[in-house]
């Protein structure tokens, strides 16, 4: 059992798994308008890292240097904001097991509950609208500013004790090692998940609070 003022879960592989190419598209068009070059995300080991983290690794490894990858940054930003917004009819987002009911069983608790994601901000939301669970969720913590997911972690810790008081207790809930090391970077708690690409054993290794093969096994764990 675990026992927190605050839940804050990562989007992809853990509230939902993209069935498009959206947001892939979106960066891609951003990394050719920008900074001038057909570059993809092949081989990038992205799960657990924010979208600034993915384009910049994306974007070194084709010669550009971080003093211009930063200076033309907004830029690109930009793009991939406006490209999904004009493409949020091509979502085909697949909710992860449980995730309806167990949101609604945090929230019959009266629990702050948020997002904390690598995605840029309207990026995650379109998505959690997409899937159709945007309602559960009055806060969020996103990949616009930050380039670490700690970073991330660490904003969302600030929202929740600034909204609840700083004696506010926070649990994050994720499928990438990336999320267990972050929350324990800022003093939080952590549920891991394997409904990404990192199978059960593997997370487990990380020591998170508690480790379930989806939220299904989730539910009446939380308080």
């Amino acid at each position: 059992m675990l026992k927190a003022d605050a839940y804050f879960f990562d989007i992809d592989g853990t509230l939902l798994v993209s069935r498009d190419l959206v947001h892939w598209n979106a960066m891609h068009r951003a990394m050719l308008e920008v900074y001038g070059l057909d570059a993809n995300l092949d081989g990038i080991p992205y799960h657990g890292k924010t979208d600034v983290a993915i384009l910049r690794m994306a974007l070194n490894r084709r010669g550009i240097p971080d003093p211009l990858f930063y200076e033309k940054l907004p830029q690109a930003l930009a793009v991939v904001r406006s490209d999904v917004s004009a493409n949020v009819k091509g979502f085909r987002p697949h909710v992860c097991p449980a995730i309806p009911k167990v949101l609604a069983e945090i929230r019959s608790f009266y629990k702050l509950i948020g997002v904390a994601s690598g995605n840029l901000e309207s990026v995650g939301w379109n998505k959690l609208s997409a899937a159709g669970i945007r309602d559960f969720f009055t806060c969020g913590s996103f990949g616009d500013e930050f380039e670490l997911r700690t970073e991330i972690f660490d904003h969302a810790v600030s929202a929740a004790k600034s909204e609840l008081g700083q004696s506010a207790s926070v649990c994050f809930v994720g499928d990438t090692p990336d999320d267990i090391q972050a929350a324990r970077k800022v003093n939080a708690q952590v549920v891991a998940v394997a409904t990404g690409i990192f199978p059960l054993a593997e997370l487990a290794t990380f020591n998170p609070d508690l480790c379930c093969r989806s939220c299904d096994e989730v539910m009446g764990r939380l308080q």
